[in-house]
């Protein structure tokens, strides 16, 4: 108990709570403080100058909510802050203004757009648009509007599917171990355990044979995890380590920008993602929910050139620098003939990236699909373009299925997760939750042929705030070995009815309250 009193998280958390109520005391005192002092100053004019101060008072509430109204930003987004404005009068206005933007800080896109450009040369097509078009048939188009992002699909790439942190796990830790050049890893969370200690121990034997290791982990998601100084103690040991986004005790939704990516890439040939931590819950070394059903692809050949050029560009965003990455790609890669087409993408918080292009993915496999699309998402928090995406495909005659946890990880997402039960099953959707316990893989399958799998959640926190990544793939090994996957898992899922999706009015009061607020955190 004293550790957790005295830990990193509760010293952050009670820095935000501090910060907000200074935040919130100062713009009161100065707000009722020029009222008292025009009072005390000018007391003639006292009843003029309060029917300007509630003059002004209204003009900035209508300016708020116009600005709010009108600005380019998710719809779900707008009506919370339209109510906050409205309820708290001139304090909602004060919390709309610090905490409405999720944009990166000036200097982080001044930096981000350099490295675009200074990447744009290796961003160079494998297949043309009418290739693309030949090859990928009806999903061409969702192809290429990743292409447009710089997001190249490729040929001649192996692929291996995991349907488990376990089976993931032994495989990276040998081909790291095998690593003979460089070593790129990136992931929200690292934490000290027997996972952690097996893979630092193959990483502190590759740096000792001359390997370069970079490593790459999220502040906060990597909290009471690991301590505060744990990048410095990497690079003790020769890993080139960065903790990105750190947190400072400034209240502002900047900390909402996290990087959630799982990438590893190895001598430019391998490369993994997919949704598996570096922590013993991923592989069931520990079971706080339950059985824990992650899954990650293994690439190898062409397609890894993407992860190494994602990862490259977050690692110098984060450092501040513009390097020379070609040292990092291959000119020739290895053929894998008869292997399908990968296409690995990258997505991340506006302005930096253009759209919310993980969600526009989504979109387009659930427009495009013509039998089936089944989904695992350990949240399923979606705004209305998604639900009515979802519907429409099911009114289509298209097979929609969602499994999502039995046994959740956090109880508030998953209130909000069984709130959208009712009118998605309404719609014809078929929800599953998995029974062993919690279920953590990010996933959809279409018509068997077509598939993602990456650390993109159906939720606001990655499809708005955070820098995610995914893979999409067609006619691939992987494909065929998610398909079976979907299978088991069915097996070892319940089916949700509209029985099961009732509540008490109190609850779905509750939830949807709740469902208010949710685009904003």
């Amino acid at each position: 108990m004293i550790k957790k009193i005295f830990s990193r998280f509760s010293f952050v958390a009670l820095t935000i709570i501090f910060m907000f109520l200074l935040s919130v005391a100062v713009f009161i005192a100065a707000f009722y403080g020029v009222n008292i002092a025009i009072v005390y100053f000018f007391p003639k004019t006292e009843w003029a100058v309060r029917v300007g101060i509630v003059l002004l008072d209204w003009l900035a509430l209508v300016i708020a909510v116009l600005h709010a109204a009108n600005r380019d930003m998710v719809p779900e987004t707008k009506i919370p802050w339209i109510v906050c404005i409205t309820a708290l009068n001139i304090l909602g206005v004060a919390m709309y203004l610090v905490f409405s933007s999720n944009r990166p800080g000036k200097r982080a896109r001044k930096q981000y757009a350099l490295l675009l450009r200074n990447f744009e040369p290796y961003h160079e097509r494998a297949l043309g648009k009418e290739e693309t078009e030949a090859a990928l048939g009806r999903w061409a188009d969702t192809s290429e509007a990743l292409a447009s992002y710089n997001a190249v699909l490729h040929a001649n790439t192996k692929t291996e599917y995991f349907p488990s942190g376990e089976e993931y796990a032994e495989r990276l830790i040998g081909d790291l171990s095998r690593a003979e050049t460089y070593i790129l890893m990136e992931f929200f969370i690292i934490a000290k355990g027997k996972l952690w200690s097996r893979i630092l121990e193959t990483l502190k034997d590759r740096v000792a044979a001359g390997v370069e290791v970079r490593l790459m982990y999220d502040d906060i998601g990597c909290m009471g995890k690991v301590h505060m100084r744990y990048h410095k103690t990497m690079r003790k040991l020769g890993i080139k380590c960065v903790k990105f986004n750190p947190f400072v005790p400034v209240v502002a939704n900047i900390h909402n920008n996290r990087d959630h990516r799982k990438i590893v890439v190895i001598d430019g040939k391998i490369g993994y993602t997919g949704g598996i931590n570096l922590a013993d819950e991923y592989v069931n070394l520990k079971r706080p929910f339950g059985h824990w059903k992650d899954t990650a692809v293994r690439l190898e050949g062409e397609g890894v050139r993407n992860l190494t050029l994602m990862f490259l560009h977050l690692y110098d965003l984060q450092r501040g620098v513009s390097e020379d990455v070609s040292r990092y790609l291959l000119s020739s890669y290895e053929r894998f003939e008869g292997e399908g087409y990968v296409q690995p993408y990258g997505d991340g918080p506006r302005p930096l990236y253009e759209r919310q292009i993980g969600e526009d993915v989504y979109l387009n496999i659930l427009s495009s699909a013509k039998k089936s699309v089944w989904i695992t998402t350990p949240y399923l928090i979606i705004d209305y373009r998604m639900r009515e995406a979802l519907v429409l495909a099911a009114q289509r005659g298209v097979d929609v299925r969602i499994v999502t946890p039995h046994i959740p990880d956090k109880k508030i997402p998953f209130a909000l997760t069984r709130s959208n039960y009712m009118a998605l099953i309404k719609g014809g959707v078929r929800i599953y939750e998995y029974l062993p316990g919690f279920i953590h893989a990010k996933s959809f399958l279409a018509d068997g042929e077509a598939a993602v799998v990456g650390t993109i959640n159906l939720d606001y926190r990655s499809l708005l705030f955070h820098f995610e990544d995914a893979v999409f793939m067609y006619r691939t090994k992987a494909v065929k070995q998610l398909e079976e996957d979907f299978e088991r898992t069915f097996a070892q899922s319940a089916l949700q009815t509209e029985a099961d999706a009732k509540k008490s009015v109190v609850w779905r009061g509750i939830c949807e309250i709740a469902k208010l607020f949710a685009p904003l955190f």
